[in-house]
């Protein structure tokens, strides 16, 4: 027999669903555009083990960030009988419906990685790299006639502080994997839980697909081995110098994405695309989630965006003007974002008949 108990909680759970229901249309019809292109042009199953490696990285964020939870519960509860007390506390949590309710967004956050890299791998079958020299040309509009990357030079061109902008530019990868778990599943960040995942889907898609696609370009470390352009050829051999000194190892990416690209490589991570920058959106999309949460995160975030727009100009991945256009197209999709979500939930109040208090 049900009881009322069960009863909630199964409610709950159905309108935990259709307040996320926009997110599955959405995320729906983008994989669905991906197939179609990957069918069209004969790409095959790529995609398949890239889901597997993203699922095995999921898993690993998931259990670190498991394991961080338990040291701080059993330190902040200090209980007579810990495992009895971890069995309860995480039997609980798992048949909560607000867990339940956001599987399914979490193996659509699974499977979107590896088709954006085989997309971003197929730039080339849709447009031809020749941005390059335009966006140049803007930076230097910008920084009065100099590249951004010599006019940052005097304030973060030390071999230590680019060193440490490098090993910030890789714990970038966090925000995918040890963010999308955060806004997912903990309570703490279910004010922005909705807006922050369904502006994920599309900052790589509108962002790192079409708007990349549309601008192609390499950026400034891969104008050189691709075309012959020695505008940065002097900045690279000074990174060069700073790795002999302190270990730079955005190089060793650089060339490995390289060698991938002359491979025609479409796996997970694979493609070469500057404009606009991704670790600059998803920077920033961390931030504008974060400062819901918490104010003081969100000023520490906020601090981690700047730092990665920074280094992504000074160890030359991208343009300034990269940046800049990532941050116009994050705040616009973030904006309408929390727009359509919210007039989803003034739709769902209708249908249930009282107003449903799921964030926006």
């Amino acid at each position: 027999m049900q009881t009322d108990t069960d009863r909630r909680s199964w409610q709950d759970l159905q309108r935990r669903i259709a307040g996320d229901a926009p997110i599955y249309l959405i995320s729906g019809a983008l994989l669905a555009a991906c197939f179609g292109l990957f069918w069209a042009f004969d790409i095959g199953r790529t995609g398949a083990g890239g889901i597997a490696s993203n699922a095995r990285l999921y898993f690993a964020a998931a259990l670190a960030m498991a394991f961080a939870d338990i040291v701080w519960q059993l330190s902040r509860h200090r209980p007579g009988a810990p495992t009895q007390f971890l069995l309860d506390l995480y039997r609980a949590r798992l048949a909560d419906p607000a867990v339940l309710a956001r599987l399914p967004l979490l193996a659509i956050a699974i499977a979107f990685m590896p088709f954006f890299s085989t997309l971003k791998s197929m730039i080339p079958l849709f447009n031809d790299f020749d941005w390059d020299p335009t966006f140049i040309a803007w930076d230097r509009l910008l920084f009065l006639g100099h590249d951004a990357a010599d006019a940052l030079q005097p304030l973060v061109g030390y071999p230590l502080v680019t060193s440490l902008l490098a090993m910030f530019y890789h714990a970038w990868i966090m925000l995918i994997y040890v963010g999308v778990l955060f806004f997912l599943f903990y309570r703490v960040a279910a004010p922005a839980g909705r807006q922050y995942f369904l502006c994920f889907v599309l900052i790589w898609t509108v962002i790192g697909g079409a708007l990349a696609t549309l601008f192609a370009s390499v950026g400034p470390c891969f104008v050189g081995p691709l075309f012959g352009d020695t505008t940065f050829d002097a900045h690279m051999a000074y990174l060069e110098v700073a790795n002999a000194q302190f270990p730079v190892p955005t190089l060793n990416v650089q060339a490995m994405l390289l060698q991938w690209h002359h491979e025609h490589a479409r796996g997970l991570g694979s493609g070469i695309t500057a404009m606009p920058s991704m670790h600059v959106a998803m920077a920033q999309l961390t931030w504008l989630g974060m400062r819901r949460v918490s104010p003081t995160a969100g000023w520490w975030f906020f601090a981690f965006f700047v730092l990665i727009w920074i280094g992504s100009v000074h160890l030359a991945y991208h343009y300034a003007v990269d940046g800049l256009v990532s941050v116009i197209a994050t705040a616009a999709i973030w904006s309408g974002s929390g727009a359509l979500l919210r007039a989803w939930d003034r739709r769902l109040g209708f249908l249930f008949r009282e107003r449903v208090a799921l964030p926006a």
